[in-house]
């Protein structure tokens, strides 16, 4: 990584891959963002610089970076050890942490909970579009069966499954809760047989920051 790098990804901006931070905070933040990125398509996270692109620079490198490691470390489990690259630009130091898309996933966050209901160690992140939001217990599911030792997968379509195409091709989406009452089954069911068939290519999932929805992935009525 250098100069002509950093360059051309503040040229590209903020987004699904890139991330810009005005400099090193906590580490649970650092955490939070590596495990987005480590959970998804992987990506570059860059401190020193401002949301608009403009270089900051970070005030010691050296123990800034130290922070950043131990944030993969100590607070990812399993632990991340990204790419840390310290770039000089324009008499600034710019930090660039790249994380490659995990074959260990879920990464699961290890941080205090902060009153979360969920508590600490069981809170999982993914990139949407330009920011890092909590996964569902769906998302954290599908990113499980991502894994290559993961089992292949086989489905059956019954009377449940044509239900929800039928409904899917007369309203577009469906949440895994209004599936549960279209067919009169437990929200759990619904949401294994959700999964099953993301992980079949048959429907989609769709992460918003409060709630996921899914869609089909193709005519299956046709």
């Amino acid at each position: 990584m250098d100069y002509k790098d950093v360059n051309r990804l503040i040229e590209e901006g903020e987004g699904f891959e890139i991330e810009f931070k005005r400099k090193v905070s906590t580490q649970e933040k650092i955490a939070r963002a590596l495990i987005a990125f480590a959970n998804t398509k992987g990506g570059h996270i860059l401190f020193g610089v401002d949301d608009d692109g403009s270089i900051v620079g970070v005030e010691s490198e050296k123990s800034e970076a130290d922070l950043i490691y131990e944030a993969g470390t100590k607070l990812c489990l399993p632990e991340i050890r990204p790419d840390i690259d310290i770039v000089p630009f324009n008499g600034k130091d710019v930090i660039v942490a790249t994380v490659q898309e995990s074959s260990d996933k879920p990464h699961y966050f290890m941080g205090d909970s902060n009153g979360h209901p969920n508590g600490a160690g069981t809170r999982v992140y993914i990139r949407v579009h330009d920011k890092t939001v909590m996964a569902s217990k769906e998302v954290v599911k599908i990113l499980r069966d991502e894994r290559p030792d993961s089992p292949p997968m086989r489905i059956e379509i019954g009377d449940n499954e044509k239900r929800l195409f039928r409904y899917l091709d007369a309203n577009e989406r469906i949440t895994a809760k209004e599936f549960s009452n279209l067919v009169n089954i437990s929200e759990h069911r619904a949401s294994r047989i959700l999964v099953s068939l993301v992980r079949a290519g048959v429907v989609r999932i769709h992460t918003l920051e409060r709630t996921d929805f899914f869609t089909l992935a193709y005519d299956v009525l046709k």
